[in-house]
């Protein structure tokens, strides 16, 4: 259960990526009381998680302004839990003890693969999918060997697309039946690039698990660039709609 500080930095961060507030603003500390009807105790520690975080920034005095991420620095982000993954997996094909885990990333794929098979994209199936994408993804970082991985990974978690296990989902794919076929094969592709990268960590080659993960992880900044050609415009907030369940 989180504790009262964390769920409130949760929901300011949401705010704060979704435009609630403009980039500069600043926070006053009576008004988030006010807002969240919480005491000034578990505001202030929530706004000191929120600075570390970089998603605000202390202003002159004893405030915080808003430091709301962009786009590019979604990309950036990406890139570096792309790299993060890679490594992980080159590290669990070189472990001694990887057979142990290997049975929960097999039921992950073949999870997925139901959902897929189903032949439908809507909420119930988007939830099962990434549930499963997260179970595949976050036991590759358990059972690495380096806790540095998975805990630099932590760091970055709170952005969008940027939790371990993340899916995106293109909202166009419904348009038209080639469109829904597109938006298909790209779930059958990353899938069947999750079985490669079991068999190459199954069979311990490292240099194969390491490659096809970042093959793997690079597919998150093709979407976000397709997005971006499409919409010149596109926002943080745009970003967190493409996770595919309506609200």
């Amino acid at each position: 259960m989180e504790s009262i500080d964390t769920e409130l930095a949760a929901r300011i961060r949401a705010d704060i990526i979704n435009g609630a507030y403009e980039e500069g603003e600043r926070l006053s500390e009576a008004q988030l009381c006010a807002t969240h009807n919480v005491s000034r105790t578990p505001v202030r520690l929530a706004l000191r998680l929120l600075e570390r975080e970089g998603v605000i920034l202390r202003g002159e005095g004893r405030g915080y302004q808003v430091q709301s991420p962009n786009v590019e620095d979604i990309l950036q982000a990406v890139q570096v839990r792309g790299h993060l993954e890679s490594l992980a997996a080159r590290l669990m094909a070189q472990s001694p003890d990887r057979a142990t885990y290997l049975p929960d990333m097999a039921r992950a794929i073949e999870a997925i693969d139901r959902q897929i098979s189903l032949g439908r994209i809507d909420n119930e199936v988007i939830r099962q999918m990434q549930a499963a994408n997260k179970i595949f993804h976050t036991t590759i970082l358990a059972a690495c060997g380096n806790d540095y991985v998975g805990y630099t990974c932590d760091q970055i978690s709170h952005l969008p697309m940027l939790a371990v296990g993340s899916m995106v989902f293109d909202r166009a794919v419904a348009d038209t039946p080639d469109q829904v076929e597109r938006g298909f094969f790209r779930l059958r592709l990353g899938n069947a690039q999750h079985q490669v990268i079991f068999e190459a960590i199954e069979k311990g080659d490292a240099v194969r698990a390491e490659g096809v993960m970042r093959e793997h992880s690079h597919t998150m900044i093709e979407y976000i660039r397709m997005f971006e050609k499409r919409d010149a415009n596109l926002t943080v907030a745009d970003l967190v709609a493409y996770s595919g369940i309506d609200t």
